[in-house]
């Protein structure tokens, strides 16, 4: 007559396979948001700037810290709109928001008097508002990946 366990060891395997998965899913959740790099990720600094000078009219689509040959290169109009009061740090974060703007609706505004997109740029590390700048369209690629 063959001998029956007490069934301890047969929970080992589904538990090892459950922990398995969990941590499949664990990695795949914080892939997602490592994707940011530790270049945007530090302009999360610059957020409470960011929304002060848009105020509660419009919501984020993302962020980017750049160098400010970068800019000029990626996003000439973005560039010669707040390069006339040339920050002292040579990067700057660029933070998106879609909403409704108007040049009397937010701090220090630049570009167009009226747009769906506000981009406020801040200088890295001092977080000192350079402006924030009125737009139709976004100069530049905002994905969900730059957002966290």
């Amino acid at each position: 007559m063959a001998r029956r366990g007490n069934g301890r060891g047969r929970g080992a395997p589904i538990g090892l396979a459950g922990l398995v998965l969990l941590a499949a899913l664990l990695t795949g959740c914080t892939s997602a948001r490592s994707s940011l790099g530790p270049s945007d990720d530090s302009c999360y600094v610059a957020l409470p700037t960011a929304a002060q000078a848009v105020g509660t009219h419009g919501r984020m689509v993302g962020l980017h810290l750049f160098t400010l040959e970068d800019l000029s290169r990626q996003a000439p109009h973005l560039y010669r709109a707040v390069s006339g009061g040339r920050p002292r740090s040579e990067q700057v974060c660029v933070v998106a928001y879609v909403g409704r703007f108007t040049r009397g609706a937010v701090s220090k505004p630049l570009g167009r008097p009226s747009g769906q997109f506000a981009v406020v740029v801040a200088a890295y590390g001092s977080n000192e508002l350079l402006g924030t700048v009125i737009f139709r369209r976004v100069p530049l690629h905002f994905g969900r990946t730059h957002i966290g």
